[in-house]
């Protein structure tokens, strides 16, 4: 009664960093490119257009996509292989392992990807500067009267006012120190609680299963 539950259960979790690899170089792939350009990479890391002499394609993180993309099918591929076989051992349980442990490589390997684009990404620096990213501010405006004592609803109401008729100013200056803010993005307290977490797997044990897996 067992047979393909473990499998997909595996899938599913495999599924799941996929998911997220999937939409990071979705976003890498949208905002690399010259309508937006908040980010960049080495050459060595992209690839020129066959016409377009000025063109950088993140070609990288578009198979990681497609990759990821596949590896989140394999959860219903699964449970529609198991889905009307009766209990005990089918023949039909042996396709299973053709797509489940290559999908272990190719995960392993869109990993292992990702992180050397990351290492090498370049971040457009004072990209807020640029004024058609001026209304993202107004938040910020709306803030600074509330904290002057205006009623939320009558500060929400003169920014909009402002911006409708041409007058809001802004600044760029942002002091915020709660937690997770661009003041404190608390990346070292981030780091040593995920070192805590990693340090309760035995990876060594975990590797060695998964090499004799691949074999």
């Amino acid at each position: 009664m067992g047979r393909g539950k473990t499998e997909r259960i595996v899938a599913s979790a495999m599924a799941n960093i996929a998911a997220t690899l999937s939409k990071l170089s979705m976003d890498a792939c949208l905002f690399l490119n010259q309508n937006f350009g908040f980010i960049s990479f080495p050459d060595e890391l992209t690839t020129g257009s066959s016409i377009m002499p000025h063109k950088k394609n993140p070609d990288v993180f578009e198979l990681i996509r497609s990759h990821c993309n596949r590896i989140q099918a394999l959860p219903n591929e699964i449970m529609l292989m198991t889905t009307n076989l009766p209990s005990g051992y089918q023949r039909d349980l042996q396709l299973l392992k053709e797509h489940i442990i290559p999908a272990f490589e190719n995960l392993n390997n869109c990993l292992q990807m990702a992180g050397l684009m990351l290492n090498n990404i370049q971040v457009k620096k004072d990209l807020l500067q640029d004024e058609k990213y001026k209304f993202l501010f107004s938040v910020e405006e709306v803030n600074k009267l509330v904290l002057q004592g205006v009623p939320f609803r009558d500060a929400y109401k003169k920014i909009g006012q402002d911006i409708e008729q041409g007058n809001f100013t802004y600044s760029t200056n942002l002091n915020h120190t709660h937690e997770g803010s661009i003041g404190n993005l608390c990346n070292n307290k981030i780091t040593t609680m995920m070192e805590s977490i990693i340090k309760e797997f035995d990876f060594e044990k975990i590797h060695t299963a998964f090499e004799t897996l691949l074999k």
